[in-house]
């Protein structure tokens, strides 16, 4: 029955935009009706189809915009402005002397060991970056105040170089940031036009690297993040909708549109943290505690793992070439997707993405006008895909066009059109089996002993196939796996992180500062949730990167809170060597240990949700028809089952294919399948 109109209706809906696809995840509280949904992007005007969105939800499913009371919206404009480069032109005022903070980064190359390597170009060139004679000791003690008559030069030449914005980064800002504001307070004195930002209010974190290219990313994506938010308030407001629209972040919580627009470098890995967010919270709802998730779009796959129910977290993500040091969930991506294109180089060797056809022209059995062939179009050609509509009716598979386009790359391979399909999804297979194992590697864990979790439109595609070249014994594929990303958002909780850098020995002369910046940090996070218009309880979690004193970087290190205000400093040792010991199989009992920063996050529940469950019964379920599809190379008949037909406890084995309204999931030879009681599909694989 449609809530449309009725005012006892309780909406709650998350938005997820991917670079082909933007996904809706609406749930009516009171009934515990969830409705999906897929609507293609518009990348010459984003947001338009959120718009679109909203339209359909109301009309196929009664959802009335005035009973919508929480509206989470993730997207990758930001992430897309970085990787496009269509951000905003920028100047960097420095420390004269130090200009070339950003061009030495850390000496590192991208790729070690490959001889034709270079470090990308930076956000901000270098006739752009302007040294101010100032210095602020390592201490915090001046040594020379900002010189402002440089200030004046500086900003004068920026403006000739038609910058938008400035970003300000000073040495030791962490310690203290009187430099940084000074400079700001003359910049917007003599050139108000100008937004500006310093290191120290977007990160106020030690190594000046690492803070100036955060600042940097944020006043890069600002003028369009800022623009696209406000337009998204505008468009809500028009509708009718009168929640305050809140934002994924790249550490899996959320926030408030207005401080988006100022804090942009936050929700910059926003799709792919509410991604895991949402998976996580799944895997709890079915008793999973060791998830290995992938998200596949159109444009890329994401992975992350899920230890104990919970992500993981870590700082120095990249957003395309760059490193973004502030907490994030730790997501490792590829650009490998569902439309991602496949093509011949000069030695005749197949390669799969990074570019990919997006949703203008997508794919080619899509039908909107693209001819070069996909990921997508491998699966239509092998037979995986193209039995049912795709995107909740949107888009009609055509084969035909699908195997033209496969067709063209087979004559340049000198392979039949069913075999280059096949190397299409080997070469994309391979890439993202040497994406996890590296990302397995780091984290020091056995996938042995994890359950794969593909979502996404691409995910359950590609999910299983991958999950057997790991060796992996089980996946979980969800029941809706195309909107998880905006069911995270649903899920969310409130998170704000803080930091302070201390930099000093773990004894018992530094408690005292540990205690103050503990009890500063607890009482901003509670005065950020409430700004957010958070009134209920208010969850502390604390952290500490930590290192041997020697060692060039920290690791993360939770701590309990009652340590520092007993000061249990055994404890906290403790902690740092079982930390050490998980990661590197080492730890030094009598090393001297050090704090470099103390951080925390302060939480604020989000709402407590609960889908229905269902009974199981033993049973073998039938498949609709006999399809055929190329497997493993060779032509076999596989059941096609419909998803929205299978009920809790049936059972039935691969080969298979599993339609329904968001994606399809390919199923491969001896794997056991059982649909457990929240309708999720349980996949065991064969030893």
């Amino acid at each position: 029955m449609s809530e449309k109109g009725n005012a006892a209706a309780d909406w709650k809906v998350g938005v997820d935009i991917g670079g082909t696809f933007i996904d809706f995840c609406a749930l009516e509280t009171h009934s515990g009706r969830m409705a999906s949904l897929k609507v293609l992007t518009t990348p010459d005007d984003p947001g338009a189809e959120l718009m679109t969105g909203l339209s359909l939800l109301a009309e196929r499913e009664g959802l009335d915009p005035i009973a919508v009371s929480r509206f989470v919206h993730g997207t990758t404009v930001g992430m897309n402005t970085v990787i496009q480069r269509k951000g905003a032109s920028l100047a960097l005022f420095t420390n004269a002397g130090f200009e070339d903070v950003i061009e030495l980064a850390r000496l590192r190359m991208p790729e070690t060991y490959s001889l034709f390597c270079s470090r990308p170009d930076q956000l901000v060139s270098r006739d752009r970056v302007f040294g101010i004679p100032a210095r602020m000791r390592s201490d915090g003690s001046e040594a020379a105040p900002p010189d402002l008559a440089s200030v004046a030069d500086a900003v004068a030449a920026a403006r000739a170089k038609g910058v938008a914005g400035i970003v300000v980064s000073f040495l030791h800002a962490w310690r203290d940031d009187g430099h940084e504001r000074r400079v700001k307070a003359e910049v917007a004195r003599l050139a108000p036009d100008l937004f500006v930002f310093t290191s120290a209010e977007v990160w106020p974190v030690i190594r000046e690297y690492e803070r100036t290219t955060t600042a940097i990313l944020n006043g890069y994506v600002h003028p369009r993040i800022s623009g696209y938010l406000t337009a998204l308030e505008e468009r809500l407001a028009a509708r009718g909708v009168p929640a305050t629209p809140l934002l994924t972040k790249s550490n899996g919580g959320v926030m408030n549109a207005a401080e988006g627009k100022r804090s942009c470098v936050k929700m910059l890995l926003s799709g792919a943290a509410s991604g895991v967010i949402g998976a996580a919270w799944l895997a709890r709802q079915a008793g999973e505690d060791r998830i290995l998730t992938l998200d596949i779009g159109g444009t890329s796959a994401d992975f992350a793992l899920i230890v104990d129910g919970q992500p993981q977290f870590g700082t120095g993500e990249m957003i395309g070439e760059f490193p973004l040091h502030i907490p994030s969930v730790a997501v490792s991506s590829i650009g490998i997707g569902g439309g991602s294109i496949a093509s011949v180089d000069e030695q005749a060797i197949l390669r799969v993405g990074p570019e990919s056809a997006g949703s203008t022209p997508g794919p080619a059995c899509y039908g909107r006008g693209g001819e070069r062939a996909t990921v997508t179009d491998a699966m239509v050609v092998c037979g995986w895909l193209g039995h049912s509509a795709m995107a909740y009716g949107q888009l009609q598979m055509d084969p035909a066009q699908a195997r033209a386009a496969v067709g063209r790359l087979a004559a340049r391979t000198g392979r039949s059109v069913e075999a280059t399909a096949q190397a299409i999804l080997d070469v994309a297979i391979s890439e993202l089996f040497v994406e996890v194992e590296k990302m397995a590697s780091r984290a020091g864990v056995d996938l042995r002993d994890f359950a794969l979790m593909p979502f996404g439109g691409g995910g359950p595609m590609l999910g299983a196939l991958l999950a057997r070249e790991l060796g992996l014994r089980r996946m979980l594929a969800p029941r809706r796996p195309g909107v998880v990303s905006a069911l995270g958002g649903l899920v969310a909780d409130l998170r704000g992180d803080f930091i302070r850098t201390l930099f000093r020995p773990l004894s018992p002369a530094v408690l005292p500062d540990l205690r103050e910046a503990v009890a500063q940090m607890a009482e901003e996070g509670r005065a950020w949730l409430a700004e957010q218009g958070h009134r209920g309880p208010v969850d502390l979690l604390l952290h500490a990167d930590m290192r041997y004193a020697g060692q060039s970087y920290e690791i993360e290190t939770s701590l309990d809170a009652d340590w520092l205000a007993r000061g249990d400093l055994d404890a906290i040792a403790g902690r740092f060597h079982a930390t050490h010991a998980r990661l590197y199989d080492f730890f030094d009992e009598k090393g001297h240990i050090e704090i470099v920063n103390l951080r925390l996050s302060a939480l604020g529940a989000g709402p407590s949700l609960a889908f229905p469950q269902a009974e199981e019964i033993d049973g073998e379920a039938l498949a609709e028809r006999s399809i055929a599809v190329h497997v493993d190379g060779a032509l076999a008949q596989v059941g096609l089952y419909r998803r929205a037909d299978l009920v809790p406890g049936q059972r039935f084995a691969g080969p298979a294919v599993v339609a329904q309204e968001d994606t399809t999931l390919a199923i491969p030879p001896g794997t056991q399948v059982r649909v457990d009681r929240h309708l999720n599909l349980q996949l065991t694989f064969p030893e």
